[in-house]
């Protein structure tokens, strides 16, 4: 099977940058099959990316090579990397990107992508490592190149995170938080439903929603609390934005606890 490159930026589709990307990739693995998982990404938004990289790259095959280029930090001292597990390589800068990936698998090896050998030129530009280094080092790992080659290993403890807590339990209940927001304004959060029939308090408007099984099960333009496809918790408004409704925003509390007992 000819390999896979995934690419996650935030580019757009106006300027040229993905084909450039796409060229570069081209040049070094022709018969590589590139999917654009998203080129939407507000600009800058490292939070973002780290979450649709995190809900996309489960449904990839083995050996997929997934790169991400959401990098504010381009041409200063942030490393990029390249890291390896039991199922796919990652590609792109060490600025959190990586982090929720990170948090679900073992990496098996994590390199500086220091060798210029690997790089489009070993003068890349200080504004578009994506074109430079980034995708032909995707390119090079999906023709065989080993990790190692790449770069000095680093230790994955090293590797920069988003800073925000876990989920925690505080007596019966789960506290978490609002850890992306889609297109259509829903609240995506970091909790999952550990118990059936649970509820989910939003503490923006004090509200606590029972956890349903889609959202039209309640009426047009009320707030709906489900288990979206990715498997988090999730507040959406049927037919509206939860977004809107509770001006609300990544970081935002969330609470996670028993539905009471009926009766």
């Amino acid at each position: 099977m000819a390999a896979i490159i995934t690419l996650l930026t935030d580019f757009g589709l106006r300027d040229p940058y993905v084909g450039v990307m796409k060229g570069a990739i081209a040049t070094l693995a022709p018969t590589a099959t590139v999917i654009d998982l998203t080129h939407g990404i507000a600009p800058q938004d490292v939070a973002a990316a780290r979450f649709a990289l995190l809900s996309a790259y489960p449904y990839f095959p083995c050996g997929t090579v997934h790169t991400v280029v959401v990098d504010p930090g381009v041409g200063t001292a942030r490393r990029a990397i390249a890291l390896a597990t039991d199922h796919a390589y990652f590609v792109g800068p060490d600025n959190g990107v990586l982090s929720g990936v990170m948090a679900q698998v073992t990496v098996q090896g994590a390199v500086a992508l220091e060798n210029s050998h690997y790089w489009r030129t070993p003068h890349p530009s200080q504004t578009f490592h994506g074109r430079d280094i980034f995708a032909p080092v995707a390119a090079h790992l999906a023709v065989g190149v080993p990790i190692a080659a790449l770069g000095p290993a680093i230790a994955p403890d090293t590797l920069v995170s988003l800073p925000w807590a876990p989920p925690h339990p505080q007596g019966q209940d789960w506290l978490g938080h609002i850890q992306a927001i889609d297109h259509f304004g829903n609240l995506i959060t970091n909790l999952t439903a550990p118990f059936p029939g649970g509820t989910v308090e939003v503490l923006i408007g004090r509200e606590t929603l029972p956890l349903h099984l889609t959202y039209g099960t309640v009426a047009r333009g009320q707030p709906v609390a489900i288990v979206g496809s990715h498997g988090w918790v999730e507040i959406a408004v049927n037919g509206g934005s939860a977004q809107a409704h509770y001006q609300a925003q990544v970081g935002t509390p969330v609470r996670l606890r028993p539905a009471a007992p009926p009766g």
